[in-house]
């Protein structure tokens, strides 16, 4: 499940593969860009911003967001695509590497100069050079009566956790995914754990929260409803939670571990 360290992982693939090289060829697959070239700027850098990329070239930034089902594929020109063609919705080359980007839930294209802007209604970006977790726990307590899976999930508040992350962090810190913010002492340490946990898989291509990297064995109770609690035994629990019909988000907790 593409999370901010799937984000970063991405960027930092792109950057590598990108950055001071021409674009020879673009194809944006989403009609309101669809007319637009890009051949003959010079990829500056790829970065991440929470949840989102930016491929910035020139006076551009290439916005996307993977959402659930996206992901960027490096790979040389002549190479085969590993996805349909139809699931593309964009596709940069430069003269030894191509980059398409498939099945994105966003594909834009702004004005590096309006970029900031697009994006400001961030929080902090769990794994930016700009990191700052007295923001992050201001935002977060802002409502007190929020449960701590909405706060900690509300990407206006810190940016970069999704469901997977809510999850296990909420299992960690002993809390039932609806345990009011206030009712929380120590929220500060809660969301530092969380951020330890996200840059120490940023660069793994499987995620682990027990220390295990095994399918099936890295998770204590992320998508786990039915099965025991590796701790304790007890059955995993699963239900739905959001602060909008919209937005409600699978819960996974144990009844005996977290309160």
């Amino acid at each position: 499940m593409p999370e901010g360290d799937t984000a970063w992982r991405t960027a930092h693939h792109l950057h590598e593969a990108l950055a001071g090289q021409v674009l020879t060829r673009t194809d944006f697959r989403v009609p309101e860009f669809a007319t637009l070239d890009l051949a003959g700027q010079t990829v500056d850098e790829a970065v991440s911003r929470g949840k989102h990329l930016l491929i910035r070239a020139g006076r551009h930034s290439i916005h996307t967001h993977l959402k659930m089902e996206g992901a960027w594929h490096i790979q040389p020109l002549d190479a085969s695509w590993r996805r349909p063609a139809h699931t593309a919705r964009v596709v940069l080359q430069t003269p030894t590497t191509q980059a398409i980007g498939f099945s994105l839930g966003i594909t834009e294209v702004l004005d590096r100069a309006t970029e900031s802007a697009t994006l400001s209604y961030l929080g902090p970006d769990l794994l930016g050079p700009d990191w700052d977790l007295d923001e992050a726990v201001r935002r977060v307590t802002s409502d007190p009566t929020t449960p701590v899976f909405v706060a900690l999930h509300d990407q206006r508040n810190l940016a970069g956790f999704g469901n997977e992350y809510v999850n296990e962090i909420c299992f960690l810190a002993g809390l039932l995914p609806t345990r009011p913010v206030a009712d929380i002492a120590d929220i500060r340490r809660v969301i530092d754990r969380g951020r330890t946990m996200i840059r120490a898989n940023r660069e793994r291509p499987r995620r682990t929260f027990t220390g295990n990297t095994r399918k099936g064995q890295n998770e204590w109770v992320f998508a786990r409803a039915g099965q025991p609690c590796m701790r304790c035994g007890t059955t995993i629990l699963r239900g739905e939670l959001g602060d909008a019909p919209t937005r409600m988000r699978n819960t996974f907790w144990c009844p005996s571990c977290q309160t």
